[in-house]
């Protein structure tokens, strides 16, 4: 259980987002206000189209809000500059996607060497942060294969380990194992709660899955803009 003490290392206070299409506004987000404590897994989930993407994108500084205020560690966002946003999410903020989208034509622990390398750590450093990562996740034969060489599930495994080398505050996951087979996604979910626990890295999950979702820490939902525990 999360100490309700913990320091906050994100939260959203009634932010707003909307579109326009085609002369008629579209209210994606609603006032919506949450906060996430260092080390909580918080699940995201609700229907297609409401908003749960573009909520983890302006968490992820991806879009800006219309209204409200969006804080990282401590940081109100929205006065960021192009380039200081940039610094945040490299620094701050971990990100994993459907798909893997790691680099083919590196291997599996050089996927996870780079980020660190772009955000200043040394090579060796980041070697074997990369590799104490990769036993984390149960890959440590597997570091020198590239992706092609991986199945779904490792590189999905792989990306789980990037998204966290660099010791992010809070990390992102959209529908992380929605391009996987039922049990590949339970292994991989499985390994992703393993490794945001053992990092203390607090985490906000969309998933479909409310299976997988209720293994988390609680379960946020969200409909038509509007957000309800």
């Amino acid at each position: 259980m999360i100490d309700p003490n913990a320091d906050t290392v994100l939260s959203f206070h009634q932010v707003s987002k909307s579109f326009v299409q085609a002369d008629r506004k579209i209210d994606v987000l609603r006032e919506v206000s949450l906060s996430l404590a260092r080390g909580e897994l918080v699940g995201l989930v609700g229907p297609s189209g409401s908003g749960k993407t573009t909520l983890l994108n302006i968490a992820g500084l991806l879009e800006r809000q219309d209204s409200g205020q969006v804080t990282i560690n401590g940081k109100a966002t929205h006065r960021l500059r192009d380039g200081e946003a940039s610094a945040m999410r490299r620094e701050a903020i971990g990100f994993v996607f459907q798909f893997h989208r790691l680099l083919p034509e590196f291997s599996a622990q050089e996927n996870i060497v780079i980020p660190q390398i772009m955000n200043g750590l040394g090579r060796g450093v980041a070697e074997e942060r990369s590799n104490q990562l990769l036993e984390m996740i149960g890959l440590a034969a597997r570091g020198t294969h590239r992706p092609g060489q991986l199945s779904g599930g490792e590189q999905q495994r792989v990306a789980i380990a990037r998204a966290v080398a660099n010791v992010p505050a809070v990390l992102l996951a959209d529908e992380p194992t929605g391009n996987l087979d039922p049990n590949t996604a339970g292994d991989v979910f499985g390994h992703l709660v393993k490794i945001l626990r053992s990092t203390n890295t607090a985490a906000l999950v969309v998933t479909h899955n409310m299976e997988l979702a209720q293994s988390l820490d609680r379960v946020l939902t969200i409909r038509q803009g509007a957000l309800t525990t």
